[in-house]
């Protein structure tokens, strides 16, 4: 499922126009995308949690030439689907 057959199961779901599922998701979006980057951690009860996890610099080799790098440290995003939304695939 891509982006805009998202936007159409969310407008026929809700009862909604196709415009206001857009709106609804970017602004869902980007809720999430600003409250990661003010390092919350945001929890969906029932679906999931999104948060922030850093990854130590550590020492990897270029693939082509065989070579030793250091990989600096970074934060990536990431997101844990909780007990009860994964059960209910069983």
């Amino acid at each position: 499922m891509n982006k805009n057959e998202l936007v159409r199961a969310m407008a026929n779901n809700a009862g909604i126009t196709l415009k206001d599922a857009a709106i609804a998701l970017d602004g869902f979006i980007d809720a999430i995308t600003a409250g990661l980057k003010e390092g919350e951690k945001i929890q969906i009860s029932g679906f999931g949690t999104f948060e922030i996890k850093e990854k130590p610099e550590r020492d990897g080799f270029n693939p082509k030439t065989g070579e030793q790098i250091r990989i600096s440290a970074t934060k990536i995003p990431t997101f844990k689907f909780g007990k009860a939304y994964k059960d209910s695939f069983n």
